[in-house]
Order: structure tokens, then sequence, then C-alpha cells
């Protein structure tokens, strides 16, 4: 392979991001290395009145029900979270349900503030330009004005709530409580040549139509138009580094699983809090014998995952909750901020859900005796579909370096490169925001007029958001890269997924993790130049 001036492994949501900011200076060679293949939006399950199945097969987000050969094994035995992740033309942004919420100010600074965590080496305010550059590339919808947040430039109208939206907003309003409709990667109108969202509602397992700002809609094609190379099914297993410990490129097996040595100038990683750890720990020299950036040993430490919590009541109403976006509707921060009456620091975010599909409502509530078989069955099936409303409290985790991911060399994905092993552990704080959260859903559940029928935390098959891995930081013992993504140590080595976070917040990470990338290829750019002269 010729060489090039940048290698971006992963396409996913910040790979994308990468690439399409790179790419803006023209004299660039840039080649994406994406392990999975492209998705055909032709062929989505959307397509087809079983589509509901799929969720448990080829668009399941745990790679052990996909069985793709794209896939690495994720040994999450000893984590009462289940691991989910895609690999693939647009990463995990395939199948996420869209909402986009940004980190809090805080959230930076909970050291400073809280006395937990860790802070991040610079403020929101220094990402406040790169969350609104993201925000109009990727189409987000929401409502400026929001109390909870820092003034947003620029909005599409929102997601609409719909009656049951409509039903919670009125107890959150009852009980004197924040909420606002979500901010969500949905196209509401059309925008960046994509149309609006039909409400087709299987979000989760592709958008057929296109509204959901998955980055192969949005960033992709315009960074390939601006001449960035993406090899798919293409995996890469190792980092090679010259005698000078610069990153020299990519070792990696191609589509017909030869392998195969990509030479780059810099070499970008964005593929996630598994498999960028993952990749680091096998990428093992003479000058690392434990791993590339693992010196100190913190390469796969403190993994944090979001446990989440959850709460559904059922209605005596038709409130039509079964239409729409399921993961896109209102939110609430009432409870987000520490505050010095309760027993836990931090907090969380409770994200109103849709209620289920028809073949989810009556396949689960036979698995709950609600629904039986037979001639009582359309009869039963009516008091639920439509009917319910489900909240998610998604919970801050804080850092725990025992929280980790290791190589798993008994379990190897298809080209004998060892797996990914999962350690976590529920920290007793996240424990206490579990159990406030899941009690206070009831209230404005009950307050709603529903009948809560049923609650728990944590959910175990959530496992989506994954950070803190190599986290950024001042200090080389502490952490993997410095404020800039830039591998301590190795000055032409990069990170820019969820990985670098050096908390979690209490939202959906994608946006900060957008965010991010764009300001660390914002001062690549500046600095490429004497970058490439030295390596």
């Amino acid at each position: 392979m010729d060489p090039v001036d940048v290698v971006i492994v992963g396409s996913g949501a910040s790979g994308a991001a990468a690439a399409w900011s790179l790419s803006r200076d023209s004299y660039l060679k840039i080649v994406c290395l994406e392990q999975g293949g492209v998705s055909d939006a032709s062929k989505y399950p959307a397509h087809y009145p079983n589509w509901e199945l799929s969720r448990n097969g080829e668009a399941s987000s745990k790679p052990s029900e996909r069985n793709n050969p794209a896939d690495y094994p994720i040994d999450d035995r000893n984590s009462p979270i289940s691991i989910a992740n895609f690999n693939g033309f647009g990463g995990s942004t395939i199948l996420y349900s869209g909402h986009f919420p940004r980190f809090h100010p805080s959230d930076f600074k909970v050291r400073s503030l809280d006395g937990v965590g860790d802070d991040w080496p610079f403020d929101y305010e220094d990402v406040e330009l790169f969350f609104n550059e993201n925000e109009q590339m990727m189409g987000i919808a929401g409502l400026v004005g929001d109390p909870a947040y820092p003034e947003y430039k620029k909005l599409l109208p929102p997601v609409p709530m719909g009656p049951m939206g409509e039903k919670i907003g009125a107890a959150f309003n009852a009980l004197g409580w924040h909420w606002w409709p979500s901010y969500s990667a949905i196209n509401t109108r059309s925008h960046g040549d994509r149309g609006p969202c039909i409400n087709l509602g299987p979000c989760n397992t592709g958008c057929a139509q296109g509204a959901k700002g998955s980055v192969d809609v949005t960033y992709w094609p315009v960074a390939l138009r601006q001449g960035v190379e993406v090899r798919t099914n293409c995996a890469a297993y190792k980092i090679a580094m010259d005698n000078e410990n610069n990153a020299k490129g990519v070792h990696y097996f191609d589509e017909k699983g030869v392998r195969q040595f990509q030479e780059a100038s810099v070499v970008i990683l964005a593929c996630s809090g598994i498999g960028t750890p993952r990749l680091l720990l096998n990428s093992k020299s003479s000058a690392f014998p434990d791993g590339l950036l693992n010196e100190h040993g913190n390469v796969g430490r403190n993994l944090m995952v979001h446990p989440l919590g959850y709460t559904e009541a059922v209605f005596d109403e038709d409130l039509k909750s079964s239409i729409g976006p399921h993961g896109c509707c209102i939110l609430s921060q009432q409870f987000y901020e520490t505050k010095a009456d309760r027993e836990f620091q931090r907090g969380y975010t409770m994200q109103v859900l849709r209620g289920a599909p028809p073949m989810e409502t009556a396949v689960s509530g036979y698995m709950m005796r609600r629904i039986p078989l037979g001639p009582d069955h359309h009869k039963s099936f009516s008091k639920y579909f439509n009917k319910s409303i489900g909240i998610a409290v998604i919970a801050e985790d804080l850092p725990d370096p025992e929280n980790r991911v290791e190589l798993d060399p008994e379990n190897c994905d298809a080209h004998g490169s060892p797996g990914a092993k999962v350690t976590y552990t529920l920290g007793d704080n996240t424990k206490k925001i579990l159990s406030h959260g899941t009690s206070k859903s009831k209230e404005v559940l009950e307050q709603a007029g529903g009948q809560v029928t049923s609650s728990f935390a944590p959910v175990r098959d959530t496992g989506w958001h994954l950070m803190g891995t190599a986290r950024m930081g001042h200090d080389p013992k502490t952490s993997v890269v410095n404020a800039f993504g830039q591998g301590h140590g190795v000055r032409n080595l990069f990170v820019v997924d969820s990985s670098i976070f050096v908390t979690s917040g209490a939202v959906n990470p994608v946006a900060t993790a957008q965010a991010l990338t764009l300001k660390i290829c914002d001062n690549l750019r500046n600095n490429l130049s004497e970058l490439m002269r030295s390596t």
C-alpha cells in the first residue's frame, strides 16, 4: 500500500467526523479502515412486516446475537451490563436511537465542583463552538431556551411529542420538575439533502428513510466527496512503531483475510470504548511490551457504561405511544446536578421512551402473563398496545480503574486476533442514583395517571455507552492521551472516540464525542504540517 498522510481506524461517529474535518485540507491523502461492511438501506428491517424480529438477529446491538463475521467476541460475564456495539460503515450510529443531548458544563469539572471523579483538561466553553458545528452537520432537532443548558445556537424543530408526550409533560409540570423536548439526531424537516422523519418507528434497526442522523448519511457523503478513501471489511489488529517511538502505520486484514500494512504519517483511532483499548493492548512492541500507550497500565481502565434503570406504566386511554422515534420524546434533567440533600454525587437524566411496537407488546405481555394466547388475546392486547410510557434513568457512572477492558486470547475473532474481556461492577454511588431515579420515575408516571407495571435496575442489555478506557489528561501516569487526544509519548498517534472521556455525564455520549473529535482535529489541522515533517 502506498503511504498516506492520515489513516483513521473506525468509521463510526468520531471516525466520520475526523475524516470530514481533516479532508477539508484537500492536499491530504486520508484512508479510513472499517472492520465491517456497508449497510444497504434498501434492505433495512423497516421494509418488512416482521422488522421487530431483527432486533434479536441481524440488527441486534449485541455481537453475540448478530453473529456477524466482522465482530470480535466480547466476554461480559463479569459485568451486570452486557456490552453492545456494531462494526460497520457508520458504526453504532446505524443502530442508535438518535438521542443527542450535550454534556453539561458541570460534567467537565466534577472534581472541582463535587469532589468526585476528575476534571477534564478544558471547559465546556472550549468545546461549545464544536458542539454547534457538529449539530449543523448531523441535523439536530430540539427547542432552544432550555434552562438546563447554556443557549443552543440553532436547532431543527423538535420531534413531535404526541399525546403521550403531552400526558407525561403535564405530570412533570404538576410536580414542578424540569422537562424539555428531546435533542434528537432526526430530521424534522429536510436538512443536509435528507428528507424528514415519517414516523416509521424502527430507528434502532436502521433508518430506511435516511432521516436519522447516522454518519453514513451525514458526515460521510461529504468526506467521500472531499477525497477520503474508505476500505470496508478491513480489520486493524496492530499499530506499527518505528525506532523513534512514532507510529508508522496500521497492520490489518483486508476483505479477503490477507494481511496488509498501511503506512501513514498520522494514525487516528476511533474504534469505540472497547475497540480502541483492544487495539492498543494488542499493539505490543519492545518499547511497549504491555501494549501501546500502556506504560502505566491505564489502557482499558476506568470503563464507564451508563447503567440504566427502567420504569413503565400503562394508561387507560390510547396515547398513540408506539408512534414516533422510540428513544426521542422528552427528557428531564431535574436530578442531573449534585444536591446536598441527596445520598449520592452527580445525578441522572430521565429519558421518556415511546411505547412498545405491536409484536414486542404481544410477546412481552405473553411472557409476563398479561396477554394470553387464545380467544382473549386481542382483547388483552388492546389494554396495553399504544397505552404505555417508559422512562429510562441514565445514571452518571463515576470512573473506577477496576472497571476495565482486557484482551481475551481464549476467544479470538475470525482472523485470530484476541477478543475483549470486560470486568465491571456497579459502584455504591451508581446504585443510589438508580434507586432514586426509579423511585422518581414511578412518581411522575403515577402523577400522570398511569399504573406502574414494571420497574427495575440495572437493565442488563444496555451497554451502549462505552467511555473512559483511554482517558485524556495532563499526567501520563494517570491518563493515556493529552488534552489534544495525542498519545502520551507517541506524538503522531491520536484517539478521538469516547474512550478518551474523563467522566461520563448522564446523557448519551455521541454529541460530546463528535464535538471533541472536531476540536482535536481542528488543532491537528493547524499543526499537521509540522507533525508530518517530524515523523
